[in-house]
């Protein structure tokens, strides 16, 4: 789930490429048409949370607050009458051991005055270390999608987590735990899900360089009724001290789907970030 919030926000940039090359029949209707199309791109990357600094645990992360915010608008009149909005934020506080992370992603849109989408995926995680290797970990995470087969989906997970490699080139850690799943499907015909589930996840980070970053972050979420694999794989290429440029791609895998919908999902995202200390 904590992947699928970064899969929203990766998907407005995508958004944003699909209405540029929608109107590029209009290319003759002025000269500086590839300058405005760049410039509507531009302010259309989200930002995509900042994986260069962000791991499991507390250990190496900075005291106080931290965090990444952005808000997005688009909106077309004439041919198209469309509107787009799209905020993200990932804010963090730690203070000594304990650790604290709010992640929020919510998008709507309109199509022709009807709408399309809206839904606010949302992620609280409370973390205590119990030494620089081993912490223990509480974590609410959940979405709400009236255009999915899940209007709403919450996941609660108790666990602990383990350090394999913390250095300065290089973060991988580990976390698992038991939890509960309740969610609200789309399809008043079928029963709600109500059960227990576990959760498994893994964050990995290596420096390749002293401004470019490889990420590879994978979810596990299990329970009887499905079992969902996130993997987000990224490149992150750092401009200044406070932006980055950062690619990814995004794989969602159900081993049971609901009907109607494919198994798996890729989602390959360009994004701008923008942090703040």
């Amino acid at each position: 789930m904590e992947t699928s919030l970064r899969a929203a926000v990766s998907a407005f940039a995508i958004m944003s490429v699909l209405a540029s090359a929608a109107s590029a029949q209009d290319v003759f209707a002025g000269t500086n048409v590839a300058e405005d199309r760049n410039e509507d791109l531009i302010e259309a990357i989200e930002d995509d949370a900042e994986r260069d600094i962000d791991r499991f645990g507390n250990e190496g992360r900075p005291q106080g607050f931290t965090g990444s915010v952005a808000v997005r608008g688009i909106a077309n009149t004439g041919n198209t009458d469309s509107f787009d909005l799209g905020v993200g934020a990932d804010l963090n506080y730690v203070q000594g051991v304990n650790g604290y992370e709010l992640q929020l992603s919510y998008s709507y849109g309109e199509d022709d005055g009807e709408k399309n989408e809206e839904s606010l995926f949302y992620g609280l995680e409370y973390t205590r270390d119990f030494n620089p290797r081993v912490f223990g970990f509480a974590k609410l995470q959940g979405s709400v999608d009236e255009f999915s087969a899940f209007e709403t989906d919450t996941f609660l997970l108790l666990g602990a987590g383990y350090r394999i490699f913390n250095d300065p080139n290089r973060q991988w850690s580990v976390q698992a735990g038991p939890g509960y799943r309740f969610a609200e499907l789309s399809d008043v015909g079928k029963a709600d899900i109500n059960e227990e589930a576990f959760g498994i996840s893994s964050d990995y980070s290596q420096k390749l360089t002293e401004t470019v970053y490889l990420t590879n972050d994978t979810d596990i979420v299990g329970s009887s009724s499905d079992t969902v694999i996130y993997n987000d794989l990224a490149i992150s290429v750092s401009m200044t001290d406070t932006l980055a440029l950062r690619t990814s791609i995004l794989t969602e895998y159900h081993t049971d789907p609901e009907p109607g919908f494919k198994d798996t999902d890729n989602t390959i995202g360009v994004s701008l970030v923008y942090s703040f200390n």
